[in-house]
């Protein structure tokens, strides 16, 4: 017998139906969930910034450019901030995080320099336009980083409107309250937005992940009803003919020294050992379903070699079924020797038995008997003493 004939431990079925493997969190469709979400917030926060900085605080610095203090300080810090945003602005839409800590360093600079620059009287008008954009600016430069880092820029970018207030000598009550409603007005919304887009990213993630978690449960689980339902067919052809013969031996109808009778009981065992090979985990499930049909064969003292040339492809249950059945019936009615030869390639797997002619085996089919279902294609030859038994899958 071929040494390629497995008869040790990696022969042992295992028991149970297919797994299905559960979903990890970093699951490539939960992560595309997420990031489609991340990156509908990204266009959001982006167009806010520039379009806040573009359509309020650009008019209003023009307007109001002579009555600045020094409108050159304002007008470069609007381009400066305009080129910064705008960077990273592009670079957070193309799916990459900003440089934080130098797009921060200016972003503070220009906040210090255009609130000392732009004069007491227009401290709380649209002119002084880092109040309302450089909350959103921030947001940009940190977007996808935890939120104490926007709030630690918030409140640096309030400590210095409070260092200009001083400066320019406004603390006075009202000018205070002004202050606070400033302070919390253009820091409350950025925030939200930037919490928000986090959160919803987060939710989505885990709806994905949950999604995928029920999906995977729901496949094992059909995987599992269609493995019990493949073997209660497959047992129950096998036992038909199993019970048969058991049946006529129990009744002393069939007498155990018959060589027919032999035979039929070896070719139950031989589709029982292929239904049990059907179910095992391995590389090769056709020609392992082959070997424990010809193992079984050799162990009845059957000399049997057995070739293999080629890998065969990813077959249904049901093709294999086909492929080895006919080779089994005929190696449990040979005698003598028998060589099995198993030709695979990427789209065609030929299945071949050699044996003597035996007289009076009851064998199936004519001289030149050929079938075919559509799927797999059953040839059987007899040339004087030898017997030919040919099964082939052919892709469509």
């Amino acid at each position: 017998m071929s040494a390629d004939l497995d008869t040790g431990p990696a022969a042992v079925p295992r028991v149970g139906p297919p797994r299905a493997s559960l979903p990890r969190p970093d699951d490539v469709p939960a992560v595309d969930v997420a990031r489609a979400s991340d990156g509908g917030a990204r266009i959001v926060a982006v167009a806010i910034a520039l379009v806040w900085h573009t359509a309020i605080g650009l008019p209003a610095l023009l307007e109001a450019w002579s009555e600045l203090a020094a409108p050159a300080v304002v007008g470069a810090g609007w381009l400066v901030v305009a080129a910064t945003g705008g960077y990273a602005g592009v670079r957070l839409l193309r799916g990459a995080r900003p440089p934080v800590l130098p797009l921060v360093a200016v972003l503070l600079a220009v906040d210090a320099a255009v609130f000392a620059a732009c004069g007491r009287e227009q401290l709380f008008t649209a002119a002084n336009w880092v109040w309302g954009t450089l909350g959103w600016f921030f947001v940009v430069v940190l977007w996808g980083r935890r939120l104490p880092w926007l709030l630690a820029l918030l409140a640096a970018h309030s400590l210095i409107a409070l260092a200009a207030l001083l400066e320019h000598g406004a603390t006075a009550p009202a000018d205070l309250t002004r202050y606070a409603m400033y302070v919390y007005g253009t820091a409350s919304l950025p925030t939200a937005v930037f919490a928000g887009a986090a959160v919803i990213a987060a939710l989505a993630r885990e709806r994905a992940e949950a999604a995928a978690a029920t999906l995977a449960v729901a496949a094992e689980r059909d995987a599992a009803e269609r493995a019990r339902q493949e073997r209660r067919a497959g047992l129950a052809l096998v036992s038909g003919a199993a019970e048969a013969v058991l049946a006529e031996l129990a009744d002393g109808r069939a007498d155990p020294a018959d060589p027919l009778v032999q035979r039929r009981c070896v070719l139950a065992a031989a589709r029982l050992r292929r239904l049990i090979a059907e179910s095992d985990d391995v590389p090769d499930p056709l020609l392992h379903e082959l070997r424990a049909a010809a193992d079984l064969a050799e162990r009845n003292g059957l000399p049997i070699e057995l070739v293999a040339i080629g890998t065969p492809p990813p077959l249904p249950v049901e093709v294999r079924r086909r492929l080895v059945d006919p080779p089994t019936a005929a190696l449990a009615e040979a005698g003598g020797w028998a060589r099995l030869t198993v030709v695979a390639g990427p789209d065609e797997v030929v299945v071949s038995l050699v044996t003597p002619e035996v007289d009076g085996t009851g064998a199936t089919g004519p001289p030149g008997h050929v079938e075919d279902d559509g799927q797999v294609e059953h040839v059987q030859e007899r040339d004087g003493e030898i017997r030919w038994t040919q099964t082939r899958w052919r892709r469509t």
